[in-house]
């Protein structure tokens, strides 16, 4: 079904549910492992034991490769659209796709590096993918502001907007509250020491996380008018 899309919008969509199916399968093996308590943990916490330790790094490895392609081929269908329009200059383009591409490496750190075998590892990984993915989801934001409305609508424009603002807003206490928790666990429960903090953390991660997701959701009509074209040419001697 994915294949059967126009141009190259299989490419964000496998993105979209890939990504989805890694959070919601690693979070229901946790579960129903009794390896963390069903009211929001971290998403790193979801992928901590075995065995969706082992789903969780492999389908979340994967994720990270399918962004890395999804920002490329954006890249290249800015590059292409600006030929014509000059809405944006070639070196905020490529600054834009390189911090993607640190989000991506971030990515699988966070998915290599388990939190609590090696934490420090593992964090500052979770604080590049989500650093350097707000950033690019809102340089990405202004750029579709700048090539309206030739080659997007305004709607998408203020969907994109949106889901930057709220993804940048989420991310701070995100990072305060993770900061003043006290102990490395996974194991929450209502009550205890620094859980206030964990579960106000937890939320603002998911709600990033998803923001990603829903954020590369609006790329897939915008793939369906590329695609890319590979041509290889034999010279006989």
């Amino acid at each position: 079904m994915l294949c059967c899309m126009p141009g190259v919008a299989f490419v964000p969509a496998l993105l979209v549910s890939w990504s989805s199916a890694a959070f919601i399968i690693s979070y229901a093996i946790a579960v129903l492992a009794g390896h963390v308590e069903p009211l929001v943990p971290y998403i790193s916490d979801t992928g901590t034991k075995p065995p969706e330790s082992g789903v969780f790094g492999f389908m979340i490895n994967i994720s990270a490769l399918l962004a890395a392609i999804t920002m490329y081929i954006r890249y290249l269908l800015i590059e292409k659209q600006n030929e014509s329009s000059h809405f944006v200059r070639s070196s905020c383009n490529m600054f834009t796709l390189c911090m993607g591409l640190m989000g991506c490496t971030g990515m699988g750190i966070v998915a290599t590096f388990q939190e609590l075998a090696v934490p420090s590892v593992h964090d500052i990984g979770a604080l590049v993918a989500f650093g350097s993915g707000v950033v690019y989801i809102t340089l990405q934001s202004i750029i579709s502001y700048k090539s309206c409305p030739r080659w997007n609508t305004h709607f998408v424009c203020h969907i994109r907007m949106a889901i930057s603002v709220i993804s940048c807003i989420a991310t701070i206490p995100m990072i305060v509250f993770a900061s003043k928790i006290s102990m490395t666990k996974i194991d929450w429960t209502p009550g205890e020491k620094d859980y206030t903090y964990h579960f106000m953390s937890a939320i603002c991660e998911w709600t990033v996380a998803f923001g990603f997701i829903f954020f590369f959701l609006t790329f897939i009509r915008d793939f369906q008018r590329f695609s890319i074209r590979i041509s290889t040419e034999i010279h006989e001697d």
